[in-house]
């Protein structure tokens, strides 16, 4: 059995079921693509999205039949996208409402420590979509600034970097935050070292060298980890562009004391699509573990806008065909400003909520993640496919029941006719112009 989901641009077509040609012994078309499900490489974690303060505010605006639809809509396994990843701030974030931390100025040994402040919002927003999805979301958690005390510019915002006798206490903040959470009913599945940690921004944001960041994990938050029982926890690396991945992770992954309390390295998308950079990453180090931790469209909200998908549909793509083994959304949902946003950092997301009208828009950003993280199971792994026609964007995956999944996009103006070969059997298909087809053989 062939099932057949198509999005496309000027129609009515989301994520929508349409009727397919079954297999024949000849090939039509002179395009040609193949999958091969006998040459296997990553196993797939999963796909999700940060649950902010930002869409939590958001959220506490609408209907409770609005705020229901989006949880559903992302957390539903059956119905809704099935998301199982998750990612929180520690401490404030530009999705905030502005700076704050969990302990009071100076308390070096951090007795003040208290996440008094996601338990109004963030964390019963989280605990809805653990609700949804009926299982346990692996919730990663990144930090954007120490406390501005732990700082050399005394600011959250605009970088600055940690002092260093501050380095055990904020290695310790990280045992605080995991242990609160979890007191709180929300596992932590794993951390980020430094959300971007070459970027002085205006918003929260602290500068790391890559030999920085070696030190701070061999000599501080890696032992203090392990001491604290949390040494199961997975501790990623740079958390930033794709652009000089190799040159970070290599600084620390090089050096084996530092290298054996890192689980792998989290990538953005902004500034480059160098996939390849991605790969080599896997190359040199083939025993760690890739995974996108953040992308967005920059520059507020751009409803009804179709390039913002193909982004998603384009990266996706690109990266787990480099080695990534999962995907993480920046912001659920944000309000029809494209925030809030405490210094006006304002972005797209793939569901908008104007809080004033009450009403939910949903971009094409969420439609093209929804053609992987519907259909794409949690320990699927990623299959041999390649596509002879320039402008297709083609990958492959066997599910845990032995399904697989054929992801293919076209971004092109116009239409493309392409045989499938799966062993001795070819799918002559039309693939759309604008469009993105996930094609389930059973």
């Amino acid at each position: 059995m062939i099932r057949k989901i198509v999005t496309k641009r000027d129609s009515k077509d989301r994520l929508a079921e349409k009727t397919c040609q079954g297999w024949e012994s000849l090939r039509a078309y002179k395009g040609y693509a193949e999958v091969d499900p006998g040459r296997k490489y990553q196993t797939i974690m999963g796909f999700g999205g940060a649950i902010t303060e930002a869409a939590a505010v958001t959220l506490s605006k609408m209907s409770e039949d609005q705020r229901s639809e989006v949880i559903s809509s992302y957390y539903d396994q059956k119905d809704g996208l099935g998301y199982s990843l998750g990612r929180v701030h520690i401490n404030s974030c530009d999705f905030a409402l502005g700076n704050y931390t969990y302990v009071e100025d100076n308390d070096v040994e951090l007795k003040t420590f208290s996440i008094e402040h996601d338990l109004e919002l963030i964390i019963p927003l989280i605990k809805e979509a653990i609700k949804e999805r009926g299982a346990e979301l692996e919730i990663l958690a990144s930090p954007w600034s120490p406390p501005a005390w732990m700082k050399s510019n005394q600011k959250m915002n605009q970088g600055g970097y940690l002092l260093p006798e501050f380095r055990q206490s904020w290695a310790n903040y990280y045992v605080k935050f995991i242990k609160a959470y979890e007191q709180a009913g929300i596992p932590i599945w794993g951390i980020t070292v430094q959300n971007e940690p070459e970027a002085t921004q205006t918003w929260d944001s602290c500068i790391y060298t890559a030999e920085e960041e070696r030190d701070f994990i061999k000599d501080y938050l890696g032992p203090t980890l392990q001491k604290a029982g949390y040494g199961d926890k997975k501790v990623l690396i740079w958390d930033h562009n794709r652009d000089v991945v190799v040159r970070r992770v290599k600084t620390v992954l090089d050096d084996p004391e530092a290298a054996k309390f890192v689980w792998g390295t989290g990538i953005h998308w902004y500034i480059s699509e160098a996939f390849e950079n991605v790969g080599k990453v896997h190359e040199l180090f083939p025993d760690k573990h890739i995974l996108f931790t953040e992308g967005c469209q920059e520059g507020g909200v751009h409803l009804g806008a179709w390039h913002t998908g193909e982004r998603y549909g384009r990266n996706i793509i690109g990266d787990m065909n480099n080695w990534c083994k999962g995907y993480l959304d920046w912001n659920i949902v944000l309000d029809q400003t494209g925030g809030p946003n405490h210094v006006n950092n304002l972005c797209d997301a793939p569901i908008i909520a104007d809080t004033i009208n009450n009403q939910l828009h949903y971009n094409s950003s969420y439609y093209y993640i929804g053609h992987f993280s519907k259909y794409v199971n949690k320990g699927a792994t990623r299959i041999f496919s390649d596509c002879s026609l320039e402008g297709i964007d083609m990958i492959a995956f066997e599910n845990p029941d032995q399904s697989l999944v054929v992801i293919m996009m076209n971004q092109g103006d116009r239409d493309h006719a392409i045989s499938l070969k799966l062993g001795q059997r070819y799918l002559n298909m039309n693939l759309a112009n604008h469009s993105i087809v996930t094609y389930l053989l059973n």
